[in-house]
């Protein structure tokens, strides 16, 4: 009972010691990013001991400051669990040619350990000297830390790139049981999951990762396939497959008793949406919250008096509640938090946010970014505290994470649709529009990005946007210089001022359909369904259908996606070839008619895909029929 106690008291530290835990614990790591996967662990490792002793320390009071870092960490380190998950559970082949993307992922989450240690208030919590200097380490390495590829990994994908280019026959099986061998991959049973799981990774590209991606997945396929063939008899085959069926499992029965740390200790019941209050205790908001309001100023469970009375939300608990509910099929309804109680905690930090120096708004602005991360309440209470002019000012920051910060809070914030009115009324457009075009940094840029497109979508803001006579060329900019997260936020908010007819002259003007179309043929790009949804709308604009009839690998590579793309790309490749062959598009139409995969692609859409897939497919037939007919046999 003691140890339960124990738990519910230090639900977040516990969280993070659990996650942490699973992270370190994780068997049989993964064949690649080892480096990057080790040091990562190692670092965890550190985190783990400051988390243990500040569980152990049983400081009745966190600092609010020190709770937000904690709860980023918690984030930070889920996704480091997903990653690591992603590298050994996933294809390694494909991990293997993603090696420069996954090196780049770890060096993110190590940044974002560095920032979230920026805030953490070490030294007003009770740790010993030695782990003080360990975080203190750990947070200058990080600061620091550079980008590492292995460069053992780029020899071996560059060898194994060479022999996705080879011929059949045309290569040695001993290179290339010498690249598998180096992943992880030495039996059949190996060779055989391997393609499960490369096929799987088609499914999850056809609409990111494009035609080009596809293409190299299923010659990836093709290789182990093959490969495969050439290493291993039948014999040895069946075997396998033998000692595969033989080591099934049963399934464990799942326990649908609450777990006392998930249970509220006023009411007893799984909590909902578990808060924090001033003596680290954690209760379910609607049962903390009626305490408080009652005129109860202690906490229920030690009798300490409160100091404040802000609710801060225990996202890292809540996130295991979640978790435990979804693997238990318990529904779980989400409770309305009474969220006045919140608002001391943001007028604290808006005040930091006004009144401070350049350090202490560069802290502030970021415990509003996490703030502002999660909960439409969070969102709401922190624009009536006053923060949206401020941040909108501390756009034009030399600081390079204050202005990042800023934009990152604005982007959350807009999530709240009223919240983009008083965004907007605050000028914030202008500054935004600049963070987009030459922010300090890149993730700056690109959250500007995001901003307009979450701004974007109240139609009167679409027109209002784009009379910024930077907006859209500075949008088109990044989607030449993005990362793809930053691509895919560009193209997403030149589709929404797209909508609006006038922004379409302007987006077409911007050079937008040649980069567009570059992207499509881009596999690192991975916004196949987002540039097609773009060229889509600047179709019905004369402009843009100029535009994109100039463009000659366009058809060829439409007539792919047809076959190879994702529902939503199928929808708007049938569109824009349909579009092209209308009002005197007799060329396209030809090469239509040429191409032998053309018709069966649309004969098969016709039949299969979506209701304005299938329409449209059918137009685009009796349309080519037409032509055929003139001079040919119709189309059978």
């Amino acid at each position: 009972m003691g140890s339960s106690i124990f738990l519910q008291s230090n639900s977040l530290l516990e969280s993070l010691i659990h996650l942490s835990n699973e992270v370190s614990s994780i068997e049989k790591l993964p064949s690649i990013q080892v480096r990057n996967v080790s040091t990562m662990l190692r670092r965890i490792k550190v985190l783990t001991s400051l988390f243990e002793e500040i569980q152990e320390s049983n400081n009745p009071m966190l600092p609010p400051s020190s709770v937000l870092c904690l709860s980023e960490l918690f984030s930070v380190i889920r996704r480091v669990k997903s990653t690591m998950e992603g590298c050994k559970n996933g294809s390694s082949l494909w991990g293997l040619i993603q090696t420069e993307r996954l090196s780049n992922q770890f060096h993110v989450f190590v940044k974002e350990i560095a920032r979230a240690l920026d805030i953490f208030p070490l030294s007003l919590l009770t740790v010993t000297v030695d782990i003080k200097e360990q975080i203190e380490l750990l947070h200058r390495q990080a600061k620091r830390v550079e980008l590492y590829v292995d460069p053992k990994e780029i020899q071996t994908r560059d060898v194994l790139l060479t022999l996705m280019a080879s011929e059949k026959n045309m290569f040695d099986v001993e290179t290339v049981k010498h690249v598998f061998n180096s992943v992880g991959l030495k039996t059949v049973l190996d060779y055989e999951e391997e393609m499960s799981k490369l096929e799987d990774e088609v499914h999850k590209q056809a609409g990111t990762g494009g035609l080009i991606v596809v293409s190299n997945i299923n010659k990836l396929i093709s290789l182990v396939s093959y490969a495969k063939s050439m290493v291993f008899n039948e014999e040895s085959e069946e075997n396998d497959v033998r000692q595969v069926s033989g080591s099934v499992g049963k399934s464990t029965s799942a326990s649908f008793n609450v777990p006392d740390e998930f249970r509220c200790p006023i009411s007893l019941d799984l909590m909902k949406d578990p808060v924090i209050v001033a003596s680290g205790h954690t209760y379910d908001r609607s049962s903390i919250a009626q305490w408080i309001n009652t005129g109860h100023y202690t906490c229920p469970k030690s009798g300490q008096r409160l100091i404040h009375m802000a609710l801060i939300p225990n996202y890292a608990l809540k996130s295991l509640v979640h978790q435990w509910c979804q693997e238990n099929n318990i529904p779980l309804m989400e409770c309305s938090s009474n969220a006045e109680s919140e608002k001391p905690t943001a007028e604290f930090v808006v005040g930091k946010l006004a009144m401070g120096s350049v350090d202490i708004q560069r802290q502030a602005a970021y415990e509003l970014r996490l703030l502002a991360k999660t909960g439409m309440d969070n969102r709401r209470i922190i624009a009536e505290a006053g923060a949206i002019p401020f941040l909108v000012t501390m756009l034009s920051s030399n600081d390079p994470r204050t202005q990042e910060n800023a934009v990152t809070a604005l982007l959350n914030l807009s999530i709240f649709d009223n919240n983009k009115i008083l965004i907007m009324a605050a000028g914030a457009i202008k500054n935004i529009v600049d963070v987009l075009e030459s922010g300090k940094t890149m993730e700056a840029r690109e959250n500007a990005a995001a901003a307009i497109f979450s701004l974007s979508m109240i139609d009167d803001f679409k027109v209002a946007i784009a009379a910024h006579s930077q907006a859209i060329p500075a949008l088109v900019a990044l989607l030449r210089e993005g990362t793809t997260t930053g691509k895919r936020d560009a193209a997403m908010a030149l589709c929404n001022l797209a909508l609006y007819n006038a922004n379409k002259l302007k987006t077409v003007a911007a050079g937008a359909v040649p980069l567009l179309i570059e992207l499509l043929m881009d596999d690192k790009a991975g916004i196949t369904d987002d540039a097609l949804g773009v060229l889509a709308l600047l179709l019905s604009c004369p402009q843009g259908l100029e535009a994109i009839k100039k463009s000659r690998p366009l058809v060829p590579l439409l007539i792919d996606l047809l076959r190879f793309g994702s529902a939503k790309g199928k929808e708007n490749s049938i569109t824009l070839l349909l579009g092209l062959c209308k009002d005197g598009g007799e060329e396209v139409a030809r090469r239509l008619l040429i191409n032998p995969r053309s018709i069966p692609s649309l004969q098969s859409l016709a039949t299969d895909g979506s209701p304005k897939a299938r329409r449209k497919a059918n137009a685009l037939l009796r349309l080519l029929n037409r032509c055929c007919s003139q001079s040919h046999n119709p189309i059978g």
